[in-house]
């Protein structure tokens, strides 16, 4: 099996920000990896391709990287699919639409894994039946309690970060699942941030709903990024109300679908392990796929 996933920042919204011309012919060279990958297939010809990134890639204006990748795989000789799916209906306990793409040889290919009326296109799964949808509550729940700022003594990557005084108010006031706008008036009067007020104001509509937000216990989580370790960049507080603090980097792993035994290193730092969790395609959502493709090939025993 060939794993490709390519970065996914080419093909974001983020990816529109002001960039320096180094980051520019940067995100370029990375934006052309998945066509470059088509070379490697066709030098090795692996019975299984893999290709996951995010919803968007499919988009006309990110330049047709992801069908331009599919012809290529389809000229090469392999059935191919393509579709969007959310990790939520694949026993991942977090909402994560990502673009999926899966090949295989043409030959190989079962005809009960094949899109009726579709030459070469393989059926892709928009959820696994034999998974539940798991909440946060019943992914993280069990994990002792933490402060800001804490790392647990025997639990790796039980970590939080520190929250400054003003944020400790912020989230000592927001409750599960619910909105930011409990930020106009809180105990400690009005604690939203002037930059949201002038946007809000200029479209006239609320912007920036999920900072300084809790988790609501009894769904999936929001998407795990890289910054899942920070509060002013998503809905990452915990749920529980008596733990005034943003998720730890145990807890944002376990709602990848990382098993809760999987160190990752340096243990004592938040920064390059919060990288690490948030670009990872969820293991759990990788091997449903996997397994998925190599039941889809004809085996030695089909004669």
């Amino acid at each position: 099996m060939f794993a490709i996933c390519a970065p996914c920042q080419p093909f974001t919204k983020l990816s529109r920000k002001e960039l320096s011309n180094a980051r520019k012919e940067g995100r370029e060279r990375d934006s052309n990896l998945l066509r470059e990958a088509a070379k490697f297939v066709a030098r090795f010809r692996p019975e299984m391709i893999l290709s996951e990134n995010v919803q968007g890639i499919g988009d006309p204006k990110y330049g047709g990287v992801w069908n331009d990748f599919r012809s290529q795989l389809r000229k090469l000789g392999y059935a191919t699919g393509s579709n969007v799916v959310c990790t939520s209906d694949f026993g991942v306990p977090q909402f994560r639409r990502r673009s999926i793409l899966i090949a295989a040889p043409r030959e190989l290919a079962r005809p009960e894994f094949l899109e009726p009326g579709h030459d070469g296109d393989l059926v892709v799964p928009l959820e696994d039946t034999a998974a539940a949808v798991r909440s946060v509550r019943s992914a993280i729940g069990h994990l002792p309690s933490l402060p800001a700022g804490a790392q647990h003594a025997t639990i790796p990557n039980h970590k939080t970060r520190t929250l400054s005084d003003l944020n400790l108010k912020r989230l000592a006031s927001a409750k599960p699942g619910e909105s930011n706008v409990y930020l106009d008036n809180t105990p400690h009067g009005d604690l939203s941030l002037a930059c949201h007020r002038k946007v809000n104001a200029k479209l006239k509509v609320r912007c920036f709903t999920d900072v300084y937000t809790r988790m609501d216990p009894d769904r999936p989580s929001p998407t795990i990024t890289t910054k899942c370790h920070s509060i002013s960049n998503g809905r990452f507080g915990h749920f529980d109300t008596s733990q005034v603090r943003g998720i730890s980097l145990r807890e944002a792993a376990i709602l990848q679908s990382f098993p809760q035994d999987y160190v990752f290193y340096p243990t004592d730092m938040i920064e390059p392990v919060a990288r690490m969790i948030g670009n990872a395609v969820p293991p759990r959502l990788a091997e449903y796929f996997s397994r998925y493709l190599s039941d889809a090939l004809v085996s030695a025993d089909d004669g």
